[in-house]
């Protein structure tokens, strides 16, 4: 790669310095696998010397995973633009004039009388390299050439889903433990050598589909992934951080991975015992200060069901609070939750109190239910359905669930603003004035009074504008439409079916 006023980016500090200037930034990320990537490189190093304004820098979109995360770049070539500290625009694939036109509108053209177009690009790229990416997108069938797409059919998830239950750690890497082939993978294997921890590995160098695939099964876009019990742990920086904190040693031995070096308690005898201790409470003599027993008492009480994580429920920051998450939601519960990367006293406080030693945590009215795996076996079983309809707590209806109550909760019904007696548009006054002349009986609702029914029902029914009418709930339509029906008579009898 090379030529032009392109630099190499080489970590995410270095990208939040250049930002915070507030120049007009073109950020490339490519991979040294990627044929587009290297020729849309020439185009790209091309450009940087025709837009002597904006800034052109140069991303290993694989060894950089900090950098591409924040950007969520799973394919290459990808481009981003950024003005005054911000992302504005992103551009997927080998698209030689898109790049160029969005280069130019971003940066403007040197020629003000000229616009960047596919022709200026030539004048650019030269015709050998404009040649040479048409052909590589004719190719991989698309103009939009990043990695060819791939679908994650029955056969591939079951391969993916069998390499990641292989061993109880498994990690997805760059070469091999004894010989790696990136820094980030050779970091994440001298982790698990100081953790004593045995684990399988697979070199993703070596088959392409297992790489991309895994990009859209785990959806983490870089590499090294790891994995502990099936679940994703993270990325280097994710395992860099657990393995300095000790979590990581506390996520291996909860979930039974048998430490080397250390001697380790059975987790699943840990785990019973702890769990049969816990739910009924909290431990009596915990050591802790009342000031922060209060607070941490406090905090899981504030929601029926509480949930201490990494990151947030819509970003999980490990595998285990993402599988937590996604059991909650799918029993429709209801939750609230603390982020424990945010504040460490109450991340190691609540360890002590709860005699709980990683994290996820599940209360259920105040009573720790325990971590992922409980969790899951619980979901299994239907001990969870069970335990949360014991303690009171009621499945969140769904929107389109509550949306089907409503257009159905009269025979004839109406969406509209306001009220029949006091319409708020003068659509809405047409429709009541036409269905009362009819002497219909119809119920309505006001979508002014609930913005999550108003935006909803546009997407339940595909029909963006109020009012609309219901006939036993089924969509009839708009002002429009019941005003025709009443012109040609029709809607006394339409309404009557």
């Amino acid at each position: 790669m090379g030529g032009g006023s392109v630099k190499d980016l080489g970590s995410k500090a270095e990208l939040d310095g250049i930002l915070k200037e507030g120049q007009t930034i073109i950020l490339h990320f490519w991979a040294t696998w990627c044929e587009a990537s290297k020729q849309m490189d020439q185009v790209f190093s091309h450009l940087s010397t025709d837009f002597p304004h904006a800034r052109f820098y140069r991303v290993e979109a694989e060894e950089q995973p900090e950098i591409s995360e924040a950007y969520s770049v799973s394919a290459v070539p990808f481009f981003v633009f950024c003005k005054d500290g911000k992302k504005v625009d992103t551009l997927e694939g080998a698209n030689p004039s898109s790049l160029a036109n969005k280069v130019a509108k971003l940066a403007g053209s040197i020629d003000q009388a000229k616009a960047a177009a596919p022709a200026s690009l030539g004048m650019a790229a030269g015709p050998s390299v404009l040649e040479t990416v048409k052909e590589l997108a004719k190719e991989n069938g698309s103009s939009q050439t990043n990695h060819p797409p791939l679908d994650l059919n029955d056969s591939l998830k079951k391969r993916l889903q069998q390499l990641v239950d292989s061993h109880p750690v498994f990690l997805f890497m760059k070469g091999s433990p004894d010989a790696p082939k990136c820094g980030f993978s050779q970091k994440v294997v001298n982790i698990l050598k100081e953790e004593g921890v045995d684990f399988g590995s697979f070199d993703i160098l070596t088959d392409d589909e297992v790489r991309e695939g895994m990009k859209k099964y785990s959806n983490w876009p870089t590499f090294p992934q790891l994995f502990c019990k099936g679940e994703l742990v993270g990325g280097c920086d994710i395992a860099s951080a657990m393995h300095e904190s000790g979590e990581l040693k506390e996520v291996f031995r909860d979930h039974g991975v048998h430490l080397v070096t250390s001697l380790s308690v059975n987790a699943d005898t840990e785990e019973a015992s702890s769990a049969a201790g816990m739910i009924g409470g909290i431990t009596e003599s915990s050591g802790l200060n009342e000031a922060l027993t209060s607070r941490l008492e406090n905090l899981i009480n504030s929601h029926p069901v509480m949930l201490f994580m990494k990151g947030e429920p819509d970003e999980p920051r490990c595998g285990f609070s993402r599988k937590v998450v996604e059991i909650l939601k799918e029993e429709k519960v209801e939750f609230g939750s603390f982020d424990v990367l945010t504040d460490d006293t109450v991340r190691q406080g609540l360890k002590v109190l709860s005699n709980w030693s990683s994290y996820p945590q599940v209360y259920i009215k105040g009573e720790l239910i325990g971590g992922s795996d409980i969790m899951l076996e619980m979901q299994k079983s239907g001990e969870l359905k069970k335990v949360l309809d014991e303690k009171g707590i009621v499945p969140k209806e769904s929107l389109d669930d509550r949306l089907k109550k409503l257009v159905s909760s009269s025979k004839t019904m109406l969406f509209m603003k306001g009220t029949p007696e006091a319409p708020r548009c003068g659509f809405s006054s047409k429709v009541v004035q036409a269905l009362s002349s009819e002497d219909v009986s119809f119920g309505y609702f006001d979508i002014l009074t609930d913005d999550e029914v108003r935006q909803g029902l546009k997407t339940f029914s595909n029909w963006p504008t109020y009012p609309q009418l219901y006939h036993n709930g089924e969509l009839i339509g708009g002002c429009d439409i019941v005003l025709e029906l009443q012109q040609s008579g029709e809607l006394k009898s339409t309404l009557m079916e």
